[in-house]
């Protein structure tokens, strides 16, 4: 049996109903003769005895006579059947999405100032501060109908990647409003599915004059079928990155190749970091740290920042000392050469690690044309000194990158195409244009990409996957030079993901429970809150009880679909045990 609180109250709080004239036939309201609504409620404050004297309007004719209107102070103080006030659910939210602390660190902070177990933290956060996150939204109906008169409104869609399996989480925005129209879980992607989605966008009844989104193979005809003859945007960046595909495939391969070749050929060389006190171990901090090693270069950069008193004496002719004395030959433990070489031999070391993000960060181009800036270098340094290391370095690199070049020079080119067409569509520094004069500008440069790969069989497969996928992306990829507001890119929706996977990241710590918590609560996670504390609790203690009360349930059967999803064998066989009980409980629906 759970042990009661023993709350001391230390303020006592009557609401009577602030209205004075009856909403529906605007008669006087006089006071009830019984109190309702008395009940004990924590708040960061203190604890409160609340209760609420409503009104009743005076004429038995009216049709809400038999009506009892509340007070409003009463309700924003706290849910009904609630004993935490909107203050406690606020903060515990605000901890947790805004300060990103765990349960455990909320509870810490408020057992000082509530009775309150670290059960209760998770349960107010996720059955009571989500669904009232949710619910807030809501209440910008009425702006965003009035945007929808005014100048209609502007959809952006998204869905986060599924994991294993699981239905895929979506999100529908207003994006001059920010307001989430849609949000949820998606079991598949196919047309029915998308319709199903967006038509209760469409039996609002609101205008909307454009929708951005990925080109997903469902979405394009359930839009067109939901929003017909509403344009339909796409993003510029997943055309840049489809386009870029197959160039971004031949780069990672040119890539391996390299490395392998570069590995091969010096990698005996490039392995290791070099130690000159104690072998193998660099630098190390703690109770017994490695000792400050201050090399030449250090001390060489420390004095070109502080010009020296004296002039610096002319230096002498290569290979003659300043007294005219053939120098001696340093030796390999000289600490400038060494860490010259070192120097060079990290370069080649982290370049050989790069990986790509296309469709403008291509590995191979960056490791080749790296390497044969590293390539100069050595030859350059070995005309003053033919160090052994710097010889092998440079034959090594040298024979790698020309084995590769072939493959180099189209897929540079390839790269150069790519950079031109986002040239061409950034509206950065460029006179305003319309659609059509970008799609002219395009596709003008997509037939002198043609012409220039007609030598290069290479060139003609980079070039017609480039088209392709521009003849797919045409009808909607010049939008957003005609439509006031509508973005070029996604970008905006996909950051959101991330910054959700991050936050959940940092509150959890664990991948795995990220993923599971996106799939039990994600779209209640992405609803954004108010930027202050002060505009969270006033924007929860506005919900209505019934709304609230509703998305309540929402939360609980989403939630439910996910009952047999644990790894305890001592719980799964208890739930597999109710499941017989009540299947034994129905009534046979044939005969044996």
């Amino acid at each position: 049996m759970k042990t009661p609180r023993a709350l001391y109250v230390t303020n006592t709080v009557m609401c009577n109903c602030e209205l004075v004239s009856c909403p529906v036939c605007g008669a006087s309201l006089v006071a009830c003769q019984y109190v309702t609504g008395r009940k004990t409620v924590q708040t960061m404050a203190g604890v409160l005895s609340i209760a609420q004297r409503p009104k009743r309007c005076e004429d038995p004719r009216c049709p809400g006579y038999s009506m009892a209107w509340r007070s409003a102070q009463w309700q924003q103080i706290a849910p009904w059947y609630g004993t935490y006030g909107y203050d406690v659910i606020a903060q515990i939210g605000w901890e947790r999405q805004d300060r990103h602390k765990i349960f455990a660190d909320i509870h810490s902070a408020l057992e000082s100032q509530l009775q309150i177990s670290e059960s209760q933290v998770r349960r107010l956060y996720h059955y009571v501060y989500l669904p009232l996150l949710a619910c807030h939204e809501r209440q910008d109906r009425d702006r965003l109908e009035a945007k929808a008169r005014e100048v209609g409104l502007i959809l952006t869609l998204d869905g986060l990647a599924p994991e294993g399996g699981e239905p895929q989480l979506w999100v529908v925005r207003e994006l001059q409003t920010g307001v989430t129209l849609r949000c949820g879980w998606l079991s598949q992607e196919d047309e029915p599915t998308f319709v199903n989605f967006l038509a209760p966008i469409r039996e609002t009844g609101w205008r909307v004059v454009a929708i951005l989104s990925d080109k997903q193979r469902g979405l394009v005809p359930a839009v067109a079928a939901v929003f017909p003859g509403i344009k339909h945007a796409f993003c510029q960046m997943h055309y840049l990155k489809n386009a870029a595909a197959p160039i971004a495939k031949a780069d990672e391969e040119m890539k391996v190749t390299l490395r392998k070749s570069v590995r091969r050929a010096v990698g005996g060389l490039i392995r290791s970091e070099k130690a000159s006190e104690t072998p193998g171990v660099l630098t190390v901090t703690g109770l017994l740290p490695s000792p400050v090693l201050v090399s030449e270069a250090a001390a060489r950069a420390e004095e070109e920042a502080v010009p020296a008193p004296n002039p610096a004496p002319t230096p002498a002719p290569p290979g003659q000392s300043a007294e005219g004395v053939q120098p001696t030959r340093p030796t390999m433990d000289d600490p400038e050469r060494e860490a010259i070489v070192q120097d060079l031999l990290r370069r080649v070391r982290y370049l050989l690690t790069l990986k790509g993000r296309p469709p403008f960060r291509l590995a191979g181009i960056e490791v080749f044309e790296g390497l044969t800036a590293v390539a100069d270098c050595v030859s350059d340094m070995l005309q003053h000194d033919p160090e052994p290391r710097l010889v092998q370095l440079q034959g090594g690199l040298r024979s790698a990158l020309d084995a590769i070049r072939s493959d180099y020079t189209p897929v540079r080119q390839a790269a150069n195409w790519l950079e031109g067409i986002a040239k061409i569509l950034d509206p950065e520094g460029k006179p305003a244009r319309s659609g059509e004069q970008v799609r002219q500008e395009l596709w003008t440069r997509l037939e002198q990409i043609k012409d220039e790969s007609a030598d290069s069989l290479r060139l003609q497969e980079f070039g017609a996957a480039i088209r392709r996928t521009s003849v797919s992306y045409d009808s909607g990829l010049f939008h957003t030079y005609d439509v006031p507001g509508l973005p070029r890119t996604n970008n905006e929706r996909e950051s959101e993901f991330r910054d959700l996977t991050r936050r959940l990241l940092s509150t959890t710590g664990q991948k795995g429970l990220v993923r599971r918590t996106i799939q039990r609560e994600g779209a209640w996670e992405l609803i954004p809150s108010p930027p202050q504390l002060k505009d969270v609790i006033k924007a929860l203690s506005q919900v209505d009880h019934q709304t609230l009360y509703e998305e309540q349930q929402r939360v609980r059967v989403h939630r439910g679909r996910f009952r047999l999803h644990v790894r305890s064998s001592k719980q799964s066989t208890v739930q597999l045990a109710r499941l017989q009980r009540r299947w034994t409980a129905l009534t046979p629906a044939r005969g044996p």
